[in-house]
């Protein structure tokens, strides 16, 4: 088991997916129930293609939902309200963002609701929420 070490403000957080493959849970279950109706009608079609984390090179294989969510969906004024709970709130961010790791600063900035400490002290503890995780890069 890998040690904990206690994220700060400065702490960069992001989508990890393998998180997801980790804990045998399937993204792509996640990602529907954040995309919209219009997004929803492409959901049977399937089509993968390689997505580059700009941080890392890493190269994962999404579903096209991914690119409508990101796209389409975050884009809508209903996407993120005042309604959304928080790591929901949080998730999308990310995807709106295309899981550019970004900071709990950063996410306050984007999110403007709860505070930076509030974000951090709900995805920077030991419960993982959504796969959203610290960014650690390689070395």
């Amino acid at each position: 088991m890998a040690k904990y070490i206690k994220p700060t403000l400065d702490t960069k957080f992001h989508i990890d997916f393998h998180w997801w493959q980790k804990k045998g849970q399937n993204l792509n279950i996640q990602l529907r129930s954040q995309a919209c109706p219009e997004c929803q009608e492409q959901l049977n079609t399937g089509e993968l293609f390689d997505w580059v984390n700009p941080e890392t090179g890493e190269v994962f294989q999404l579903d096209r939902l991914w690119h409508c969510i990101h796209t389409e969906c975050s884009q809508k004024v209903d996407f993120i309200d005042d309604h959304t709970p928080l790591t929901t709130a949080i998730f999308r961010i990310f995807i709106a963002n295309n899981n550019k790791p970004m900071s709990s600063v950063e996410i306050f900035e984007k999110l403007q609701r709860k505070s930076a400490d509030t974000i951090l002290r709900t995805i920077g503890g030991r419960v993982v929420y959504q796969g959203i995780r610290p960014f650690v890069t390689a070395i």
